[in-house]
């Protein structure tokens, strides 16, 4: 099981440095169970790795730029980010996808980049509430993950997690039922074996409101590898909680 705290755009160098000491702190125990992962602004890459550097949680980070290097104000490329000490890189995140219009074969090439760097990317996938309702949720899902995962093998070392958030419940307060989870979980389960074989474990993680109080029934399920964490990833005790709950699972 893999844990991973998305800290979007919060924090500042102060609070970064420690919020990263105090997840380090609370989560040693369990961090020999699970797998433990913070994404911290691009900014305080270098500050957390610090803080990191020789426990068991790893540094991942929130975007990647598709190109070696160039002309890309403002974008980070995947070298950087492999100098940098990150081990993750989250990729088509809801968020990039509708505020920066990232289509499925722009994620795809950033999918690329990173394994080419040595590093894991979190493929994000998701539909939104319109599309729920319309039941077009798997041929969303589906889309993206084809999209995202052109030209991909996970041959020669190279590793891969996906994420499902739900867009309709990232942010609001709103969660998936452990049932509608887990359904999406085994269809996603289905796709990545279809592709890569039965034989090639990809964790599979939650996104979407998961707090201390729906963690356990949510990682209980089969197909639920763990959970990308946004706001609860910013308090430390309830982000430790949320791993708690996944070394529980994996004991069970």
């Amino acid at each position: 099981m893999l844990v991973a705290g998305n800290w979007k755009m919060h924090t500042d160098l102060r609070a970064a440095d420690r919020l990263a000491s105090e997840v380090v702190r609370l989560t040693d125990a369990d961090a020999r169970t699970v797998d433990v992962a913070v994404c911290p602004p691009s900014v305080w890459l270098e500050a957390v790795r610090e803080r990191v550097r020789g426990t068991r949680v790893a540094l991942g980070a929130q975007n990647v730029h598709p190109e070696e290097k160039g002309a890309f104000t403002g974008e980070v490329s995947a070298t950087m980010l492999s100098e940098a000490g990150c081990t993750y890189v989250i990729v088509g995140h809801s968020e990039r996808r509708r505020h920066f219009h990232e289509s499925d074969a722009f994620v795809g090439e950033k999918v690329m980049q990173v394994m080419k760097h040595g590093m894991t990317p979190i493929l994000c996938v998701g539909e939104s509430l319109e599309e729920r309702d319309s039941d077009a949720a798997e041929t969303v899902v589906g889309r993206q993950l084809d999209g995202g995962l052109i030209g991909v093998s996970l041959r020669h070392g190279n590793t891969l997690v996906v994420a499902y958030e739900p867009v309709w419940a990232i942010g609001t307060g709103r969660t998936a039922t452990p049932e509608q989870a887990q359904a999406m979980h085994a269809f996603i389960r289905e796709k990545l074996a279809a592709r890569f074989g039965a034989e090639e474990p990809v964790p599979i993680l939650y996104g979407g409101s998961v707090k201390p109080g729906n963690a356990a029934e949510l990682f209980a399920q089969p197909d639920i590898g763990g959970g990308l964490i946004g706001g609860a990833s910013l308090d430390a005790e309830a982000f430790a909680a949320i791993v708690g709950a996944a070394a529980d699972a994996a004991r069970n």
